[in-house]
């Protein structure tokens, strides 16, 4: 409905109004509005233009006059018959409405009282007589008249039901829009209750619902009442819904406000209690932060972070969930080694003897770690390198890091990242989540207490990009030493120091690191052990280590070098020493055991009493395969366990063209197809037969064929194999080969040299062929590892095939087919 003021002024309006002589003018009754209708209208009308205001038949509206057109239009039609045309303004800012400027369609109107007000103002009280269409207007000075007015009759039909249903409808709307309506006083429901006239009360009901003067004007230009009646039903519709929405969104707030002043009150009560039993704990844990605060030796903008960061606290309701979040985030600040570093130890000599104490061999990361410890004894001070050891596992590179901590006397942490598929476990989450928490990074520099720990970040290589993102591209600020001087943490919100942090990663596969993640790195190969390592480490570390961890002594358990091969050649084929420590700590289980039953037991393990413990040697891949038929040569290949051997045969049967066996990916399918059109295109000086190739079909097979195989490391092996199938020539006795072909027959170098060489020395292999691109890969192993090899450096296939076939035949390798 319309504003309050207007409300009450035409409620009480329609229930009385007393005139300058006391007479009361009741409501509007039909014989009063038939009187209205017969009611000759002047043929000049003055013309009165209403701003923000539409005035219907029969309803008494107040005007407060201010322009001087409308005092002297309202002066000089009380002096006579009072009869005036009310229009609305189709631009309330317009201050000298002409003909354009009004609606052409208003209402006759009577001037009913003119009132002096206090503030110098006319107020005019005014009813609506019958609705009127001006043609022309005649007079614009001193203010409008109109002539040729025709006056509009309503269309209805009275007895219709439907009409009378509609008007009930109105009727009950009106009154649930006046009962919804707070601002509205009683007389309204009265008023709208009392209404005799069907035309009246759709009028009053449009003049006073909270309607803008375009509206009001179209349901006046309406003719047909029925019409008028749907369309003023339509409006009260979307003003009780209207109504209804703001009642309940009130009701709502209300129940919240009184919620709040209901805790807000209880919490003062509480404030009360606490303050006679010792004061109130919330300030209590403020001003102990704000302590502790004051004796951290921080910078200025960590300083003013705090501090803004207590002041909200203070603010906050210690019922509410965010309360808790920030005490928290207050006291992860506090807690955080900010500008704490431990003192590196500069003792060259102690860091060297404790790396070679925990770890045999890994020349290349103790030399690393010896140059990192020289360059910060002469400077002082550097950005500390990011190191990635990778190789394969059971090598001791997760270990190495203590040791590395060990040798610089700084602390040592560590994060497995083995799997990590969420971004915020390095980011951390943001403060406005429930049960936010900073990203591990924080959370493990929080529990080292320095700001220059050795961080070993395990597994770099097996963090995987999942729904809440790529853990591997929020590490590309963290292992950037030129970025992470001011690492950002989601949680902390404020740029933290990680350049004096040693970051040492350990992945198994490089290939599966991302290369920005990579090239921020410095790669050190971590390579496997050969046969004297392991046995070296056995004695050294690991009986050692397992008589300890079973509560044995030394004197319990003896096992000497020779009976260590045995277990090290006999029962182990990894690069690392994983499995050879499970292998050892059988053999302590069985003194434990012995010990225990208080049995007689051998002290000093003999082979014989190993083979009763352990049962019959399991390492049978490696066996060399002998040379007895053509086609089957021997293979180096690398793996993501370390070196292996790996037997390449081949065998003609009849018919044409080229079979693979073996579970080979494509690549190593690719190198077979080169391997046998290089022969074709070159079977003359193989002294190889046309007929021959064009009679047989070639078969090549990799032996084991549930393991999957690929690369390209297996050309020379393959093509060797064909030459040697074709020619009937009999291989060289233990020896294996490596390398890539092209069409062309070169050979190309290939990687995991160290690797292949150990597998190749677990077989028993003496000769080995390889690029000579790869005699610098050569040069860089220790001599001992070559010890007992010979080493035939090539660029052509044919180099291969001189010397890898014997000019010996065998016996034909030819499935006969009948």
């Amino acid at each position: 409905m319309s504003k309050y003021k207007n409300i009450k002024i035409n409620t009480l309006s329609m229930h009385n109004i007393i005139d300058e002589d006391s007479d009361l003018i009741p409501l509007l009754t039909p014989e009063d509005e038939a009187e209205m209708n017969k009611e000759v209208v002047p043929e000049i009308l003055p013309i009165l233009p209403l701003r923000n205001t539409v005035l219907f038949p029969g309803v008494v509206i107040p005007i407060t006059a201010t322009r001087d057109k409308a005092i002297a239009l309202i002066k000089e039609v009380n002096k006579g018959d009072k009869t005036l045309g009310i229009v609305a303004q189709k631009d309330p800012a317009s201050k000298n409405p002409t003909f354009d400027d009004i609606y052409h369609t208003g209402v006759v109107a009577q001037i009913l009282r003119v009132l002096k007000m206090p503030d110098g103002n006319t107020t005019v009280i005014i009813q609506g007589k019958k609705r009127m269409q001006i043609k022309e207007v005649v007079q614009q000075e001193p203010y409008l008249k109109a002539t040729a007015v025709e006056m509009l009759d309503d269309l209805f039909v009275e007895d219709s039901n439907e009409f009378k249903e509609i008007i009930e409808t109105v009727k009950e709307t009106a009154l649930n829009v006046v009962e919804e309506n707070p601002n509205i006083p009683t007389e309204g429901t009265f008023a709208i209750k009392n209404i005799q006239s069907n035309s009246f009360l759709i009028n009053f009901i449009s003049s006073n619902i909270d309607l803008s003067v375009d509206e009001k004007q179209e349901l006046l230009e309406i003719n047909n009442l029925k019409d008028r009646a749907i369309a003023t039903l339509k409006k009260l519709n979307v003003e009780l819904q209207r109504l209804e929405l703001r009642n309940d969104i009130q009701n709502k707030t209300r129940v919240d406000l009184d919620q709040q002043q209901r805790e807000y009150y209880l919490h003062q009560q509480l404030k009360t209690i606490q303050e006679e039993l010792g004061g109130n704990s919330q300030e209590a844990e403020v001003q102990e932060l704000i302590t502790k605060g004051k004796k951290k030796k921080w910078s200025k903008e960590v300083r003013e972070t705090f501090e803004k960061e207590v002041a909200r606290m203070k603010r906050l309701n210690p019922q509410m969930p965010e309360y808790s979040i920030q005490r928290n985030y207050l006291e992860l600040m506090l807690d955080l080694p900010w500008d704490t570093y431990s003192k590196d130890k500069f003792d060259l000599n102690a860091a060297e003897e404790i790396l070679e104490r925990e770890h045999f061999g890994l020349e290349k990361v103790k030399e690393r770690i010896i140059e990192h410890l020289a360059v910060l004894k002469l400077k002082g001070d550097m950005k500390s390198p990011i190191i990635c050891l990778y190789g394969p596992p059971g090598v001791g590179k997760t270990s190495l890091g203590k040791s590395v901590a060990e040798a610089l006397g700084r602390k040592y942490v560590r994060i497995a990242l083995g799997g990590l598929r969420d971004e915020s476990e390095i980011r951390g989450h943001r403060k406005t989540y429930i049960g936010a928490m900073p990203g591990r990074l924080i959370q493990n520099l929080k529990k080292a207490g320095t700001s220059n720990p050795v961080f070993v970040l395990d597994e770099i290589d097996k963090m995987a990009s999942g729904i809440q993102g790529d853990p591997s591209s929020a590490m590309l600020e963290v292992l950037d030493p030129e970025q992470n001087a001011a690492f950002y943490d989601n949680f902390l919100e404020i740029g933290y120091d990680l350049s004096k942090v040693m970051f040492i990663a350990t992945a198994n596969s490089i290939g599966d690191i991302p290369w920005a993640l990579r090239d921020r790195m410095e790669m050190i190969n971590v390579s496997g052990y050969t046969i004297e390592e392991k046995i070296e480490i056995a004695k050294r570390h690991l009986l050692p280590k397992q008589l300890k961890e079973h509560g044995l002594k030394s004197s319990h358990l003896k096992i000497n070098k020779q009976v260590l091969e045995f277990v090290v050649t006999g029962y182990t084929r990894e690069s690392g020493v994983r499995s050879l420590e499970k292998v050892i700590a059988k053999l302590v289980r069985y003194a434990a055991k012995s010990i225990a039953l208080e049995q007689e037991y051998e002290s000093s393990l003999s082979q014989e009493k190993v083979l009763e413990i352990l049962g019959a040697a399991k390492l049978e891949r490696d066996k060399y395969e002998n040379n007895d038929v053509a086609g089957v040569v021997t293979g180096l290949a690398w793996t993501s366990v370390g070196g292996d051997i790996l037997f390449i045969e081949s065998i003609l049967s009849k018919g044409k063209g080229l079979s693979i066996t073996g579970n080979l990916g494509n690549v190593m399918k690719e190198s077979a197809t080169i391997a046998l059109e290089y022969i074709k295109a070159n079977a003359e000086e193989f002294g190889i037969k046309q007929k021959t190739l064009d009679e047989n079909k070639v078969h090549i097979h990799v032996p084991e064929g549930a393991t999957p195989k690929d690369g390209p490391s297996a050309g020379v092996t393959m093509l060797t194999s064909l030459v040697s199938v074709f020619t009937n020539r009999k291989v060289k006795s233990k020896i294996a080969m490596t390398g890539e072909i092209t069409l062309r027959g070169k050979v190309l170098p290939v990687g995991g040299i160290k690797e292949k060489i150990l597998a190749a020395k677990r077989a028993n292999i003496k000769e080995i062929v390889l690029c000579e691109a790869n005699r610098k890969d050569i040069e860089e192993i220790k001599e001992s590892y070559l010890k007992g090899l010979k080493f035939h450096y090539v660029t052509e296939m044919k180099q291969v095939i001189e010397i890898a076939l014997t000019k010996q035949k065998v016996k034909k390798n030819v499935l006969e087919i009948k």
